[in-house]
């Protein structure tokens, strides 16, 4: 049963300047103090949500990618974000699980937000992924993801839930915020897990406002770390013996009902 080491790094994004972004992570990345094992950074870390996806959209295995892969290398701990991505003729807000030893995974965001059209200029994903992480199961998701519950479920097979740890990296602006407060919490207490939640702050050139409110909760729906408005580098450790203790006292998931997702 061991703990999780978890580093959220809320920021705010320089516009479409990969470069800059890179470079601001890199250096917030090491100013992490002590062991670390997943660095959890915000949705389009290195443009900001842009919807000029043919203007900063990179082939995987080109810059940002190598970035991660260099990242997680040198300070041992997986670095999640994610960025534009072109494969073909399409594009996608893809979040990207990259290894220290230099192995990943890919998610793509299956919800793509219509308020801003991202869905006339992104194609959607298709499935999720679960990864192990310290014999922790971590399930990994973008932003608008975080409104739908049924996509979010935490089902069980045999009495075992398939994740310990649901996360959101986000572009969520200030004047949605309280949805994102509610919904975070929302999906720690009904997963019976822990919820994560990583916003960006700052000003885009879109003039949308971001406000952070990075979170996690516990799945008793306690507030375990808050961060408001300013920019903030935290790690925190996360119990899976506290966890398993609360799922045995208090085992919900046993009375879910069955569904299948199309």
């Amino acid at each position: 049963m061991q703990d999780l080491k978890v580093t959220l790094i809320q920021s705010d994004i320089h516009w479409q300047n990969a470069g800059a972004n890179l470079a601001m992570f890199e250096e917030k990345i090491w100013q992490i103090e002590g062991k670390t094992d997943l660095i959890v950074l915000p949705e389009m870390f290195n443009t900001g949500f842009t919807m000029n996806a043919e203007q900063v959209a990179e082939p995987m295995n080109f810059t940002t990618f190598k970035w991660m892969k260099q990242m997680a290398a040198q300070t041992g701990a997986v670095v999640i974000g994610s960025v534009v991505i072109k494969e073909d003729k399409n594009y996608f807000n893809r979040l990207i699980w990259m290894q220290p030893d230099g192995s990943y995974d890919c998610y793509d965001k299956r919800h793509l937000f219509r308020m801003a059209n991202e869905h006339e200029h992104f194609s959607s994903g298709e499935k999720r992924i679960v990864k192990e992480l310290k014999s922790w199961k971590i399930c990994p998701l973008v932003c608008y993801d975080l409104r739908f519950p049924v996509w979010s479920r935490n089902t069980a097979q045999n009495n075992q839930l398939d994740y310990d740890l649901i996360l959101f990296v986000a572009n969520w602006p200030a004047v949605r915020v309280n949805a994102w407060d509610i919904l975070l919490k929302a999906r720690a207490v009904e997963n019976v897990s822990y919820s994560l939640g990583l916003n960006r702050v700052g000003k885009d050139d879109n003039g949308i406002e971001y406000n952070g409110h990075s979170a996690i909760y516990s799945p008793k729906g306690e507030a375990l770390y808050f961060s408001e408005d300013s920019e903030s580098l935290s790690t925190i450790t996360l119990s899976k013996q506290d966890l398993d203790h609360f799922r045995e006292k208090f085992p919900a998931h046993l009375d879910a009902d069955e569904f299948d997702v199309k």
